[in-house]
């Protein structure tokens, strides 16, 4: 009995290990291939705990595993040509999902490194492809969603052939590269100098017709204004000779009083006026009696 105690453990190891090798377990972000001899039996792509031929290192069932959520591979610094002739430098990335295990491991043997490379050879051909077919600005505008589209579409029968999906491709960058930028930048400047300039003289142009306008709009507003005040002043003026007519008639020595005693008072001025005149002067009149008449000499 004691004899066959290390031939149980034996057994019990060997049937271990070989139910231990017979069990895989596949996780929600991964598939498995179930390959034996070399040639693939079944793909497993749902999550959970499977059963195979034990003694892989026999050559029987093996698995190998691949991923089963979205990949992501960059494409950098693409030189690109435009329709024009032009340069662009483009970087894009390609979001895919391996979508048929069977094919990716024929084509590619499950190898991620190999597949990328094999997609970036296509995106870079696509990349220049759809760029060469358009014009200068068209990655820069609305265009350029379906530019990615087109791209897409055209990695896709590849990516197919290799059993992967392509979900989408994003140009991430597109610039111009170094010269070509330098003489976009004089280009732009050249315009916008043009455009002030053109502006300016339009400017210059409206400010010598508004100043026309005001200078000619002056000469009229004066012109009225002085020939209203003429006709104002004539008016007052008649006015004025009207009144004093009317004085004269009703009352011709007051009058003729109050006309001198107006000369009187503009003509001495309160500082001290020194006037030489004949006493005998029309213009001392009054000073000689109310009525202007000249001093009767008494009798003897």
């Amino acid at each position: 009995m004691a004899n066959r105690i290390p031939f149980l453990l034996g057994v019990l190891a060997v049937v271990a290990i070989a139910a231990y090798s017979s069990i895989f377990v596949v996780n929600e972000r991964e598939q498995a291939i179930v390959i034996r001899f070399g040639e693939i039996q079944r793909v497993e792509t749902e999550p959970g705990i499977y059963f195979k031929v034990p003694l892989t290192f026999a050559d029987f069932d093996s698995v190998q595993y691949v991923e089963d959520r979205t990949l992501r591979f960059d494409l950098e610094d693409i030189r690109v040509q435009v329709s024009g002739g032009k340069f662009y430098e483009v970087d894009a990335f390609v979001l895919y999902k391996i979508s048929n295990a069977k094919t990716f491991r024929q084509t590619v043997s499950g190898d991620v490194v190999a597949v990328e490379s094999r997609l970036r050879t296509r995106l870079n051909s696509a990349l220049r492809t759809v760029y060469g077919l358009r014009g200068f600005e068209a990655a820069l505008s609305a265009e350029r969603a379906s530019m990615m589209r087109e791209v897409r579409d055209q990695l896709r029968p590849e990516a197919e052939a290799l059993g992967v999906t392509i979900d989408d491709v994003r140009i991430r960058r597109t610039d111009l590269t170094q010269e070509v930028s330098q003489q976009t930048y004089e280009r732009m400047k050249a315009e916008r100098l043009a455009e002030a300039e053109a502006i300016r003289a339009r400017g210059i142009e409206a400010g010598q017709r508004l100043r026309s306008i005001a200078d000619r709009q002056v000469v009229e507003f004066v012109s009225a204004a002085g020939r209203d005040a003429e006709i104002i002043r004539g008016e007052g003026d008649a006015e004025r000779n009207a009144i004093f007519a009317d004085a004269y008639n009703r009352d011709r020595d007051f009058f003729e009083f109050y006309r001198s005693m107006t000369a009187y008072g503009k003509a001495i001025d309160p500082d001290g006026t020194t006037m030489v005149l004949s006493p005998d002067s029309e213009f001392f009149k009054f000073f000689k009696n109310s009525l202007g008449a000249p001093k009767t000499p008494p009798a003897n």
